[in-house]
């Protein structure tokens, strides 16, 4: 005796599979598409490097994956020679600082691979888009700058002493992680509570703990003093970062002509 539907066994293979799954691949495709997905994906897009949004950071990125391809690529006696050449020792700080500062960093200790380029990116990123490209690179080389010649000095005091040997004074030093260290510190103080402390303690954790190993003592306090430096910068960054934002809104009729351009403190 037949019906009017059909039994199971009479319908197409796959159709009630298809009525059913329709409906939920239509949603599953909205939400890949739709605004929420659009949003997540500026989102991650943003924690990167642009042209034209940070165009310090992008800049700067492209310079150093050149010359981390060239020291990987060239002939190691050249590179052995220019990395030398820009090192932050104490005789080149003498002869030429200003060069050798600049010069220092141009390269990556570690190359790509290192953990410092893929901070380097996310966290130089996130700050400039807070406070601008001429200040990042201040915060950047600042920071640079100031916990090398912490770190030289007091090494060429040691050997005038007698307490280090004169071969210190050779000490290869070259890349950009105290410049790193300095805009991660610094970036700290511009984000929210909730991510503020977590970031300086795993940030602090892994300096103290290099520091603990004794491996490279002089770096590893530079590292802590850059990321001090960092620190120290907050209540300048945050005026920066106001001053990008502009003026607070007034309460009232912010449409009238009188209105417009002023600012509240």
């Amino acid at each position: 005796m037949g019906t009017a539907g059909g039994t199971r066994a009479d319908r197409a293979p796959g159709e009630t599979a298809g009525a059913g799954a329709g409906p939920a691949a239509e949603r599953l495709r909205r939400a890949s598409t739709g605004p929420a997905a659009e949003r997540l994906r500026r989102r991650v897009w943003r924690l990167l490097p642009t042209p034209t949004g940070t165009p310090f950071t992008f800049g700067y990125a492209v310079l150093l994956a050149a010359t981390s391809l060239f020291a990987e690529h060239a002939d190691p006696h050249l590179v052995s020679e220019l990395l030398r050449g820009s090192s932050t020792d104490v005789v080149h700080l003498t002869k030429a600082p200003l060069l050798v500062l600049a010069a220092s960093a141009l390269w990556i200790a570690g190359g790509l691979a290192s953990a410092y380029a893929l901070a380097f990116l996310l966290v130089l990123t996130a700050l400039e888009r807070r406070i601008g490209g001429l200040r990042s690179a201040a915060v950047f080389f600042g920071g640079h700058a100031l916990a090398t010649l912490a770190t030289e000095v007091p090494v060429a005091f040691s050997v005038a002493a007698g307490q280090l040997p004169e071969s210190s004074l050779h000490r290869l030093d070259y890349g950009i992680s105290f410049g790193v260290m300095t805009c991660t510190g610094a970036l700290a103080g511009l984000l929210p509570a909730w991510a503020r402390w977590p970031l300086l303690a795993g940030v602090g954790y892994l300096a103290l703990t290099d520091l603990l190993a004794y491996l490279d003592p002089m770096t590893d306090w530079g590292h802590l003093m850059s990321l001090a430096l960092g620190m120290a910068c907050w209540p300048l960054l945050r005026r920066w970062r106001a001053g990008r934002a502009g003026p607070r809104p007034l309460l009232g009729d912010l449409g009238h002509p009188a209105l417009r351009g002023v600012r509240t403190y």
